[in-house]
């Protein structure tokens, strides 16, 4: 797969700023559904809920049809509780209430501002978002190396959990399980970490970068090294210095 080709997070933001232009409108339309007689607002729901989903539909498809879009969305509209009766009201406000974000399980917030009684109620909504992704395709031991063949390539729902999806083999193959990983899991960042470069106690060389000059000296790790992250070094003299890991032997500081 093509690093590239994943949806950046600018892209991915403003494509929910549209959704979220589709779906708050529709409000007042499912507001004549819960408004209405007891006898009527089970058949009103349920076509309003309908119609709801094919606007959404709609808007997404004209969205797609004007420029690229590498998420493929679709949006499940909920219900009130069946036993709410709310009042009539000439005015609704729909809003997104705090902590919450049009992606995966969410909820949006409809309140009167304009009748004889106020009320305020949350209208469940589920946002899914379909892209490439790597599903598992057995069981992974937590602490084990992944390589190319534990994964499938297949679209996967972004939204389905918090973590962020790992669409770019090279951001998992050769990196270790942070936990049990079981079949049919798509790969998360929350899911795997870098390998571990070398153990607490390991003798290290230490390279000390500065402004056109490098100098290399003979360190002691004080904990456990992983590629990238930073280390504590005892150095011959005493002096404990943090260096980020190179390799399985290497330290680098800046000085």
């Amino acid at each position: 797969m093509n690093p590239s080709s994943a949806p950046r997070p600018r892209v991915i933001r403003s494509r929910l700023q549209r959704l979220a232009a589709c779906v708050l409108p529709l409000t007042g339309l499912l507001l004549a559904a819960w408004s209405a007689p007891a006898g009527a607002q089970a058949n009103l729901d349920s076509e309003a809920t309908r119609l709801t989903q094919q606007w959404i539909d709609q808007e997404l498809a004209r969205s797609q049809s004007t420029q690229a879009m590498p998420l493929r969305m679709e949006v499940v509209v909920g219900s009130l509780d069946e036993r709410l009766r709310l009042a009539p009201c000439a005015k609704v406000e729909p809003y997104l209430p705090a902590g919450q974000r049009l992606w995966g399980r969410t909820r949006l917030g409809l309140r009167c501002t304009d009748g004889a009684v106020r009320w305020n109620v949350f209208l469940p909504v589920q946002v899914k978002a379909f892209g490439p992704g790597w599903v598992l395709k057995g069981n992974v031991a937590s602490g084990a190396v992944l390589n190319a063949g534990d994964a499938m390539e297949a679209e996967v729902d972004w939204a389905a959990e918090n973590a962020a999806i790992v669409a770019d083999p090279a951001q998992w193959v050769g990196q270790v399980a942070a936990r049990m990983l079981l079949p049919g899991q798509a790969l998360r960042q929350s899911m795997v970490k870098p390998p571990q470069a070398f153990a607490a106690g390991t003798q290290v060389r230490v390279v000390a970068q500065g402004p056109g000059f490098q100098v290399t000296a003979d360190g002691q790790a004080l904990g456990a090294g992983v590629v990238g992250q930073l280390v504590r070094v005892r150095m011959e003299n005493g002096r404990i210095m943090n260096g980020t890991v190179l390799d399985r032997n290497t330290v680098q500081v800046e000085i």
